[in-house]
């Protein structure tokens, strides 16, 4: 059969398995070995796959993703979302809808731990859902605050799909840590002015907090807030370790795991062996998860690459003198879409073997183009029918809070996503200016 006929097919089983909702490593795999077999046979099939199952987890930048995971599992359990929120809410008091702003914060400090989204948004939504309730928040903006806010974890290092991006592309792992930091606060600030504008305008949906906690004395707020200091050090620590390079990505990931263990005993949060034993556990069910969605997208861009299918794209566009903007702009199109139906991986894997030399040959900045592909699959968690944090925001809520509501909670901030994501085009440097500085071109 003829390599691009089979490439064609390959493409065809990835949104077939997709959309019957098979899992995604099992999806990349399956549809890898079928296609792979009709190029090479069983055992050059398997052979491949072999290789790529080494390969693709027996690397230095993989072996951070471990680690990471079980910083933000320590973080978890050792109080420091709810150290986070609490600060935050208390200095944001006198500010209209000032315990959603606290949220948005607090997700973004957070996520300087976590590097999940999902895991940020079912932490928040346990946390700050029942404080905005108990002042009578609006449900509709509580619960697509929590839900959207809880995607800066992927955007503020320590980010897993950046890590994921860098597989696939060979990108530096620390210049796409350091090309999230702007973005991320970017977007958290967007989301507090339109918060806060909301609620100056319609008051009844965000509440001022009791007046006793907007006048508490200036010196009374700041010793609260310094209860923020172990997510301060941490994060200061690991990501100023890498980029001044005392630490790779995988060092600066175990001392951020074992400070995290040492604070939360510290102070008295973590209190039991069995409490650790239960983070590891999770951690490693998280870890094994990504690594067999990372072994099958590998497998599949592999065997993907070998049928042509992403080069004869590249040449066609190049033949036809396609202006490099429209072909961005059709990239982006197509990811923005895909982020509805599928989840950020087979995102990736379907897009980035096809869209990245492409975008690189046509003088694009590969880490320019991770914070956008970033982004875009940021929105896809929002977006109704797969988006992944609204149904973690579901799994907290249960039955009290429908589906509808919370997707409808999204859409402003899905709105808000899509501006700051024509912002970072239109001005690259906020994505690339960091890194250049410390890094250099």
């Amino acid at each position: 059969m003829d390599v691009l006929t089979v490439g064609w097919i390959m493409i065809g089983l990835l949104l077939v398995f997709m959309a019957a909702g098979v899992p995604v490593g099992v999806t990349f795999i399956t549809a890898g070995l079928i296609c792979s077999y009709l190029l090479m046979g069983v055992k050059g099939s398997l052979s491949m796959l072999g290789q790529v199952s080494y390969h693709s987890v027996a690397t230095p930048t993989w072996v951070c993703i471990p680690l990471f995971i079980l910083m933000g599992g320590f973080a978890a359990i050792g109080g420091f979302a709810q150290r986070a929120y609490y600060s935050i809410s208390v200095l944001a008091a006198r500010l209209p809808g000032s315990l959603a702003i606290a949220t948005c914060y607090a997700c973004a400090a957070f996520g300087a731990m976590s590097g999940s989204s999902i895991a940020t948004t079912a932490i928040f939504g346990r946390l700050s859902l029942p404080e905005m309730q108990k002042y009578g928040y609006d449900t509709r903006l509580s619960v697509g605050c929590i839900a959207s806010a809880g995607t800066f974890a992927s955007m503020i290092p320590p980010s897993m799909m950046f890590i994921i991006y860098a597989m696939f592309t060979q990108t530096s792992v620390a210049k796409l840590f350091a090309a999230g930091v702007i973005p991320g606060i970017m977007t958290a600030t967007v989301y507090a002015i339109y918060i806060a504008i909301l609620a100056k305008r319609k008051p009844q949906v965000a509440p001022m907090p009791p007046k006793e906690i907007v006048d508490l004395p200036v010196s009374q707020k700041l010793r609260i807030a310094t209860r923020i200091w172990p997510i301060a050090v941490i994060a200061v620590l690991m990501m100023g370790g890498m980029y001044t390079g005392i630490f790779t990505a995988t060092e600066a990931a175990a001392v951020g795991a074992l400070l995290s263990l040492m604070f939360g005993i510290g102070l008295r949060e973590i209190t039991s062996m069995g409490m650790v034993v239960k983070a590891m556990k999770d951690s490693a069910n998280t870890t094994a998860m990504l690594f067999l969605i990372n072994i099958g997208a590998l497998y599949y861009s592999r065997i993907l690459a070998m049928t042509r299918v992403p080069t004869m794209i590249t040449e066609a566009l190049r033949d036809w003198h396609v202006s490099p903007f429209v072909v961005l702009l059709g990239i982006i199109v197509v990811m923005y879409f895909l982020g509805m139906i599928m989840v950020p991986v087979g995102i990736y894997a379907l897009t980035l073997p096809i869209a990245f030399p492409l975008l690189v040959s046509m003088g694009y900045d590969p880490i320019w183009f991770g914070v956008i592909a970033l982004k875009l699959t940021e929105i896809g968690c929002l977006t109704p029918p797969v988006g992944l944090n609204a149904f973690a925001m579901k799994g907290v809520v249960g039955k009290e809070i429908s589906l509808e509501t919370i997707f409808s909670g999204c859409m402003p901030f899905i709105a808000l996503e899509s501006v700051c994501l024509v912002i970072l085009i239109i001005f690259p440097g906020l994505s690339t200016w960091l890194p250049n500085l410390l890094f250099g071109q």
